[in-house]
């Protein structure tokens, strides 16, 4: 019969809230060189549509159709930038990550507190119970419902981190491997 301790059921929630971390930290980093990669563009096209403009002021009308296709172009693109709103979803993604990464802190004073023998039986289920909640109501509040999101969720539900892997997050004296 399977049975897991307390002690590996707060390994593994550490686990997953370690994954949905580097999760949200990923889509942060995502969507910020997607941001930054989009202004880059944005900024070429407005530099093209004024090369067009003194084009057609110094050289005559041959350039004011070019002129108002590009002017067209960079309102277009101005308004998908500004309808995507990369600095909102950057800012829920980071804020997010930040307030996992103070659970995973938590997590991890739990682990060592247990390890030290701390805590009796009924203290660590307490604050087992108490990080879960909270866990639970940050997820609640986290970032909005998007496409990066939801790969976050499904890569964190996906990966399971093995005792090497989670060792990894934790000081040596509670590593399972250091033993």
């Amino acid at each position: 019969m399977f049975q897991l301790s307390i002690v590996d059921h707060i390994r593994l929630s550490f686990g997953s809230i370690v994954s949905a971390y580097e999760g949200h930290t990923e889509a942060a980093a995502r969507l910020a060189r997607s941001s930054r990669h989009a202004k880059v563009g944005l900024v070429s096209l407005l530099g093209l549509t004024a090369a067009a403009a003194v084009a057609a002021v110094l050289r005559g009308a041959a350039y004011v159709p070019l002129t108002a296709a590009l002017s067209a172009c960079g309102f277009a693109a101005a308004a998908v930038f500004v309808t995507i709103d990369f600095d909102t979803r950057i800012y829920a993604h980071r804020t997010t990550a930040a307030r996992l990464w103070i659970v995973c802190e938590k997590y991890r004073a739990l682990l060592a507190e247990i390890h030290d023998q701390l805590l009796d039986a009924a203290a660590v289920a307490q604050r087992r119970d108490g990080l879960l909640k909270e866990t639970a109501e940050l997820f609640a509040q986290a970032a909005p419902a998007d496409r990066a999101t939801y790969e976050i969720a499904r890569k964190t539900l996906g990966t399971v981190y093995s005792d090497q892997q989670l060792d990894q997050f934790l000081p040596q004296s509670l590593r399972r491997s250091a033993a």
